[in-house]
Formats: structure tokens, C-alpha cells, sequence
């Protein structure tokens, strides 16, 4: 398995920062998650439900900052990070695998309801002098489901 391992503390700084991610989308802070992204980065989304693969491109952080901030019509949104895998990709890069659960609630005939998306991103990652940065981030949507809601702290 030699090669395959990233030191602790890349590791660390790479588990950072697609924590920092999830975090900065729930907290609407899309000129924050857009900061993640290298100058260069491209975010790259599906189109459901049409779509589950990733399709539309994002290039920029002022068009990542575009691409999410359709969430601000979303009251809720929580996403939980179900799995974390990074491999080196060329130095200074690397690459990760990461699995996420995103409830994403809001009205639905007159009750919330929650939009469980189940995906998982196929990341490249590159190292600049601020750290490390997404270069490229494709989201994949594997299951949704839709769910009541019987309380949030919406108030409902």
C-alpha cells in the first residue's frame, strides 16, 4: 500500500476542507465555499431529476458562488459526511472519494418536507500557497427521497 497513503497532516488539511464545504453550504456562506475552490476550480453538479451525474459545470469561484446560491430558497439545508477517502494525485494534489447525506427541507403542501439526496463527490484537490483548494468537485446523486417533517426549528 505504499504510495497510496497521504501524510497525517495533508490528511487532516484535506478532511478540513470538505468539512469546511458541507458547513459553509449549510450556513448559505457561498462566497466562503467559494474561497475553497483555486482560481482555476470548477464544481461540477447534476441536474435531477433528469440527471444524476454531474453536468452541469461551474468554473470560478464566482460561478460556484452562482451555482449554490439557488439554496438560499431552501429555509434548511444539513448535510452529514458519510465517508471520507483520499488518495495522492501527483504532487502537489490529490484526489478523494467523499459519500454525503444532504436533507434539504422546506414548505411542501402547507408542512415541511425533506429532500434527502444521497451523493457522493469525486474530488481533485490541489495544494497553493493558501492551502489546499478544490481544483475540480463532481457532485453524483445516487438516491433521493422525500420525507415528512414534523418539527424543525423553522417553527413547524
Amino acid at each position: 500500500m505504499a504510495g497510496l497513503v497521504i501524510p497525517v497532516a495533508e490528511w487532516a488539511a484535506l478532511h478540513d476542507l470538505v468539512h469546511r464545504y458541507t458547513a459553509r453550504v449549510d450556513e448559505r456562506d457561498f462566497a466562503g465555499v467559494a474561497q475553497l475552490f483555486g482560481g482555476d476550480g470548477v464544481l461540477v453538479l447534476p441536474d435531477p431529476p433528469h440527471d444524476f451525474g454531474p453536468v452541469r459545470e461551474h468554473p470560478s469561484p464566482e460561478g460556484v458562488a452562482a451555482a449554490l446560491s439557488v439554496l438560499d430558497d431552501v429555509p434548511l439545508t444539513a448535510h452529514g459526511i458519510t465517508g471520507v477517502v483520499f488518495d495522492p494525485g501527483g504532487n502537489p494534489a490529490a484526489r478523494g472519494r467523499i459519500t454525503c447525506v444532504a436533507h434539504h427541507v422546506g414548505p411542501r403542501d402547507g408542512r415541511f418536507a425533506d429532500a434527502v439526496w444521497h451523493r457522493h463527490y469525486l474530488d481533485r484537490y490541489a495544494k497553493t500557497g493558501g492551502g489546499w483548494r478544490f481544483a475540480r468537485r463532481e457532485a453524483h446523486l445516487d438516491l433521493l427521497d422525500t420525507r415528512e417533517v414534523r418539527a424543525t426549528r423553522l417553527g413547524r
